[in-house]
Parts: structure tokens; C-alpha cells; sequence
């Protein structure tokens, strides 16, 4: 009996949609859940129809559905957490604080970078520099040996 190099078991890589041991677990657990607790298995199949959304994108959409119907407003919690996000705290006092701390730290970054870009040239320069010393005791080198015999040796 030979395997086939393509298939998923030969491989050992199971593609999205899985080989069929996966399948019918999933299944069967759908089975199992609408007989015990259906809002669970409904859901999960919500979930899966609309393509296996990450639980933020379910918030926004939800969200908007709520704000279009005029359902209910932010919550307290929801608009600190937005402002916060937003860069305003409700503290004009802690708001310039923290701002001028933020320009200073970028202009420290900067002056690092700055720092660091003319080390890097330095750097260079002294290679540069070696590079230039060790041809020119080369070239003297060769020079002297050549001008002694005459001749250069090949």
C-alpha cells in the first residue's frame, strides 16, 4: 500500500479545512451542543459562517448595528477607554504633560540617531584610513622590492 506525497497525511500538514478525522469531530461537537446547550452550537455556527471573524471585528460590527438602529449609547468605560486611546485624558494639565514629555523623547531619539549616524561615518573613515595606510606600506613594499632586483618576480 502506497501513500500518495500530496496527501495531507503523507506530509503531516493539515490544510484549513482539515483532514476528515478533524471534519467529523467538528461536526459531531455541533450535533453534541445543539442537543445540550443550542445557544452555544448556534453561535459557533454563526461564527463560522461569517468566515471565522476575530472577536474585535465582531465588536465593531455589532456596535454599528446597535449605533445605525439607535440602540443604547457608549458606555463610561468605552468612551475613558476611546479618549485615552485618543490621546485625551479630560486633563488639560496631565494632556500638556504628557505631550511635552513625548516631544522631548523624540528629540532625544532624534539626537541619538543623529549621534549614532556620525559614529557610523567615523567609523568609516578610520577604516577608510587603515585601508588607505596598509596599500600604501603595500605599494612601498612592492616598490623597494622591485627597485633592489631590477626585475619583479612573477
Amino acid at each position: 500500500m502506497s501513500f500518495s506525497s500530496t496527501s495531507p497525511w503523507a506530509t503531516g500538514k493539515a490544510c484549513r479545512n482539515g483532514p476528515f478525522p478533524r471534519r467529523s469531530f467538528e461536526i459531531g461537537a455541533i450535533v453534541v451542543a445543539f442537543i445540550y446547550w443550542w445557544p452555544l452550537a448556534f453561535g459557533y455556527v454563526a461564527w463560522k459562517l461569517a468566515g471565522y471573524p476575530a472577536f474585535a471585528e465582531l465588536r465593531d460590527r455589532l456596535s454599528r448595528m446597535t449605533s445605525s438602529a439607535g440602540i443604547g449609547g457608549r458606555s463610561r468605560f468605552a468612551a475613558a477607554f476611546d479618549a485615552a486611546n485618543m490621546g485625551g485624558s479630560g486633563n488639560r494639565a496631565f494632556d500638556d504633560y504628557r505631550r511635552a514629555e513625548i516631544e522631548r523623547l523624540v528629540a532625544q531619539r532624534r539626537a541619538l540617531e543623529e549621534e549614532g549616524r556620525a559614529f557610523a561615518a567615523f567609523v568609516e573613515e578610520l577604516k577608510r584610513a587603515k585601508d588607505r595606510e596598509q596599500f600604501d606600506a603595500f605599494m612601498a613594499k612592492r616598490r623597494s622590492e622591485t627597485g633592489s632586483n631590477g626585475t619583479r618576480d612573477v
